[in-house]
């Protein structure tokens, strides 16, 4: 039984317009970590939250609204629905990562060699783990490229790559993280690739290199996968600018 953190209700009223939704974040997180509330588990009604932890239920809508901004619930209306835990998604992550990293004074160097370092393990693993279904996926997009000329269709689908090759892992961790800093990097990659001259130079040696990295993945070479994505990543950060090039 959860006992309820204010004492009185004018407690509860000065400190709720500040203070208490994030009693209730802090409820439900640690119900998270705690293996209390699991993924697809229905969370108690707002009335019943609000009263077992000694808030308004003004607060519960506001924990609300921040848990599912930041893809932790789900909500939808109708009986035996009503807001769950979400499934654990990577696009979750990537949107708190690319948040964090906006008001971070992380550099985009690290940024760079932290992408580098997820990324080569991703090729090696998915030259090790990758499925004939995954490896026909990837070989879509990678057609669908060399039919791709605008810089947007071009982007959406270099970061489909990306992301297929980290699923392909088969390792959730890396595949999330690897997803997350990938996303968080996205527009500054387009905007340079689209303020590009060369850019149908660059798109025929971008197109170049992922068949390359894809045929090594094919092949299950997983240093050959590793070393064509760094080189891939590197080569095109010093063509758009993007610090984290390759190595003096």
């Amino acid at each position: 039984m959860f006992t309820a953190v204010f004492g009185n209700n004018e407690d509860v009223e000065e400190r709720e317009g500040l203070h208490a939704y994030q009693v209730v974040l802090r409820h439900i997180e640690t119900g998270i970590l705690a293996g209390t509330f699991r993924p697809g588990e229905q969370l108690p009604p707002e009335r019943d939250l609000a009263a077992q932890l000694g808030v308004g239920r003004s607060a519960v809508r506001e924990a609300m609204r921040v848990l599912q901004t930041q893809g932790l619930i789900t909500s939808s209306t109708g009986p035996g629905r009503g807001t769950r835990i979400a499934p654990a998604q990577g696009s979750a992550l990537a949107r708190i990562f690319q948040l964090h990293f906006a008001l971070s004074d992380t550099g985009s160097g690290d940024l760079t060699e932290t992408r580098v370092a997820l990324e080569r393990s991703s090729a090696a693993l998915a030259a090790q783990r990758a499925t004939p279904p995954s490896l026909r996926r990837l070989g879509a997009v990678v057609e669908g490229m060399a039919a791709a000329e605008a810089v947007d269709d071009f982007n959406e689908l270099d970061t489909e790559f990306h992301v297929l090759i980290a699923r392909a892992g088969q390792n959730q961790l890396i595949a999330d993280l690897t997803v997350a800093v990938r996303q968080a990097v996205r527009e500054a990659i387009r905007d340079a690739s689209d303020s590009l001259a060369a850019w149908p130079r660059f798109r025929v040696q971008l197109l170049r290199e992922h068949r390359e990295i894809l045929d090594a993945i094919t092949a299950g070479d997983a240093s050959a996968a590793a070393s064509r994505m760094e080189a891939h990543i590197r080569g095109a950060y010093a063509i758009l600018g993007i610090p984290g090039g390759p190595h003096e």
